[in-house]
């Protein structure tokens, strides 16, 4: 008999079952699960797509879901994600305690708001707002909502100073100018409000990221913005704040048009003030209206926060500001979100208060030795390039990197993000090894290293990415990079019958009626443009 070059394991588990002794209960349905220990305490099957008639017991439900969940990858070998994933105990606890708290409700939980106020002031102290005691800013569920926020006002002070000119707000209408390495977040702010997105071609001498001068090419009187990234997700490099702002002066000195800037300090912003607190990118440069930064990131909280703060309340228009007579006070919010969990800005409080300034300096400072750990491991083997760039140093520094490892103003700036790809050689001598089945096998040990392309026109140019978070310590740093050699060696020196990989790659995955159902077929939104739209 012929194998058969296609199985669906669901229709298989379907007849395999012992129909002899069946439970009178269960059926033969996919779309039904059996609960764990089900023998042992007598429970029926649940189904998958619809709510049960009759519930089950908590402790049955939560073993149920457990077993399920233990199928996810683990949050510590996710190296993909910039998303922190740890926090300590005394954290958990006090995040269990409020976890019920609507932080909407101002008047039932004051001083929940009273902690919200003060890490916006604190926040503002750190990216030296011209005053702390006025700052104005809001909590968000993440920089996504901040960005549509910060992207707002600038849209409405340009409606409002089209308007007072006398032109149209319509013909040709707004535009925001980026790099083509914007995270997907920025892109959906110009689709979502209807303005145009220029991005900014992005190239190996711009370092991958926006070039100012190009940028200016992109700006013009119908410009709301530009959005400068403190924090590239491909490579972890800053772009230039004070360069593009100077630039900006310049063009509003030839043509009287102010553009303003918003800077996307998603992860940077709670690296850059702890190690690099020379580098100016902040409310210093007086064209940045406004600024943004995820709290579950380098902020250290768990997912759910982010921030955004306004140099003055005079870029935030009034018209963004509802006044709200509920639940017994007068409220004002100008946030995307009416109810959000309390939670996570309870959980940023207690890092800003435990760890302090030298306690976030001390942990960023341990990530970037990492990451240039294994950024000059990889370059040693001379299978890999690095295009990020942190475990270089500066012009004027080079040959003191040993003695100079804990002083970061040696090394060029950036997140502790470590970007690579094979070498021009080992691409020659191995052409038909593929980059992506680093990220495979890396899986099948556990570690989650995506390998994904460049923004457009470096599109043909695929990398692999690690984030150095808290959680990876040197140790697992080793591991890691132990993994990569064996397995890299492991594709040279077996590059005779590499092919099973690539058929591995190219054979059809079967999916479960569970991972078909509710989910979009290919094809169902819109083209990509170049935007980083995967996990971060």
């Amino acid at each position: 008999m012929p194998l058969s070059k296609h199985v669906n394991p669901e229709a298989l588990i379907r007849e395999s079952k012992d129909k002899k002794h069946r439970h009178h209960l269960t059926g033969t349905d996919p779309s039904r699960i059996t609960q764990p220990y089900n023998a042992r305490y007598g429970t029926a099957s649940i189904p998958k797509f619809c709510i049960p008639s009759k519930g089950i017991d908590a402790e049955e439900t939560y073993r149920l879901i457990h077993e399920e969940l233990s199928l996810d990858g683990s949050p510590t070998l996710n190296l993909a994600s910039f998303v922190n994933t740890w926090m300590p105990e005394p954290a958990d606890k006090l995040i269990m305690e409020n976890v019920s708290k609507n932080l909407v409700d101002q008047d039932e939980y004051p001083m929940t708001q009273n902690i919200h106020t003060r890490c916006i002031s604190i926040l503002a102290d750190l990216w030296h707002a011209p005053s702390t005691k006025k700052a104005v800013g809001t909590a968000t569920t993440g920089s996504s909502e901040a960005i549509q926020l910060g992207g707002l006002a600038m849209k409405r002070f340009w409606q409002e100073r089209r308007k007072a000119e006398g032109k149209s707000i319509h013909e040709p209408g707004p535009n925001i100018v980026m790099g083509a390495n914007a995270q997907v977040a920025l892109e959906k702010f110009a689709r979502y409000f209807e303005v145009e997105c220029r991005l900014v071609p992005v190239s190996v001498e711009s370092k991958y990221r926006l070039d100012p001068k190009k940028a200016m090419e992109y700006v013009d009187e119908n410009t709301i913005g530009v959005y400068v990234i403190l924090g590239s997700t491909y490579t972890g490099h800053y772009e230039p704040v004070q360069e593009m702002s100077d630039l900006l002066d310049d063009y509003e000195k030839k043509t009287g048009h102010s553009v303003p800037i918003h800077v996307d300090a998603a992860s940077g912003g709670f690296v850059a003030p702890f190690v690099h607190p020379k580098l100016v990118w902040d409310f210093r440069v007086p064209r940045v209206v406004s600024i943004n930064a995820s709290g579950h990131k380098y902020g250290l909280s768990y997912v759910g926060v982010g921030w955004v703060i306004w140099r003055t309340q005079d870029y935030l228009p009034k018209d963004l500001i509802f006044e709200l007579h509920y639940l017994g006070s007068v409220e004002y919010s100008f946030s995307l979100n009416f109810s959000r969990p309390a939670y996570p800005i309870i959980a940023q409080y207690f890092n800003l208060v435990h760890l302090g300034f030298s306690g976030y300096r001390a942990i960023a400072l341990a990530d970037l030795q990492n990451a240039r750990l294994l950024s000059r491991a990889l370059e040693r083997t001379g299978w890999y390039t690095v295009l990020s760039d942190i475990h270089r140093t500066k012009p004027g520094f080079q040959g003191t990197t040993g003695s100079n490892e804990d002083n970061p103003e040696v090394f060029l700036e950036g997140l502790p993000v470590v970007s690579f790809r094979f070498s021009d050689t080992l691409q020659q001598q191995y052409p038909e090894i593929q980059q992506k089945w680093i990220q495979t096998l890396l899986r099948a040990k556990g570690w989650i290293v995506p390998n994904y392309e460049l923004p457009p026109d470096l599109e043909k140019v695929q990398i692999l990415r690690v984030v150095v978070r808290e959680n990876l310590a040197e140790a697992l740093v080793d591991r890691l990079f132990a993994d990569i050699v064996e397995i890299t060696q492991n594709l040279i020196d077996r590059s005779s019958s590499v092919h099973a990989l690539e058929v591995l790659e190219r054979q059809h995955i079967v999916h479960t009626d569970h991972e078909v159902l509710g989910k979009m077929e290919e094809g169902s939104g819109s083209r990509p443009s170049g935007t980083y739209a995967k996990q971060c």
